[in-house]
């Protein structure tokens, strides 16, 4: 029976390869060191503490690494194994997150726009010749510099187990990474100076001269005047 109410339709595969797509191209670092590379682990690594996710239970593995394959960060948010023997994550989070990874470094682009962008097309991995050790499914995320359009110089992944929450949670992080990154290049400038007044005349009492000279325009003015008498 209709109610009145519907539930909005969900964007297409398509329509979320465009949009990440568009993440990529908008998302870029003025420069990218091994202390921004730490600076943003964290920030990851506080976002998904702070996640209702994390109070449920949930894990997270992060890494950082150079398209070589330089780790410049890389933690674990929750417990390998606990006293039950589950934990929140496991040594095959860390496999899934290099295969992850190594979509990226093949691709150059991210491991979300890959795994929708097959998705769309009706594509299967092998059928895009991409087999081995390849985990398509979103979490892995390119560094692009705005002065270097050839290719990505690192790479930023997260992954808990579910591929939309770990795109979104990585694409977030970085771009308000990026916002501070600019916010902090660009100060506010100063504030304008203060409006000088003009110097104020002492109140000097006139010398004996200048008494004598007031007096002698007087007498002049005066003996100029017509007689009202």
């Amino acid at each position: 029976m209709f109610n009145g109410f519907h539930n909005p339709i969900p964007p297409s595969d398509a329509e979320l390869a465009t949009q990440t797509l568009n993440e990529e191209s908008s998302y870029r670092f003025p420069s990218f060191s091994a202390n921004d590379a730490v600076t943003l682990g964290l920030s990851l690594r506080k976002r998904f503490r702070a996640s209702s996710r994390h109070a449920k239970g949930k894990g997270l593995v992060i890494s950082i690494q150079t398209v070589a394959g330089h780790t410049l960060f890389s933690c674990t948010v929750g417990d390998l194994g606990g006293i039950s023997g589950v934990g929140d994550v496991s040594l095959d989070s860390w496999a899934c997150l290099e295969g992850m990874m190594s979509v990226v470094k093949r691709t150059g682009h991210s491991s979300y726009y890959v795994e929708k962008g097959m998705a769309a097309m009706g594509k299967t991995p092998s059928q895009m010749g991409i087999q081995g050790d390849y985990r398509i499914c979103g979490g892995a995320f390119p560094v692009w510099l705005e002065n270097a359009p050839c290719c990505p110089i690192a790479i930023v992944g997260g992954y808990s187990g579910s591929s939309v929450d770990d795109h979104h949670l990585v694409v977030n992080t970085v771009k308000d990474y990026i916002k501070k990154m600019m916010k902090d290049s660009n100060p506010p400038p100063p504030p304008p100076p203060a409006a000088m007044s003009p110097p104020q005349r002492p109140n000097v009492p006139p010398s004996e001269t200048d008494r004598e000279s007031l007096v002698s325009n007087k007498h002049v003015f005066c003996n100029s005047c017509p007689d009202r008498l």
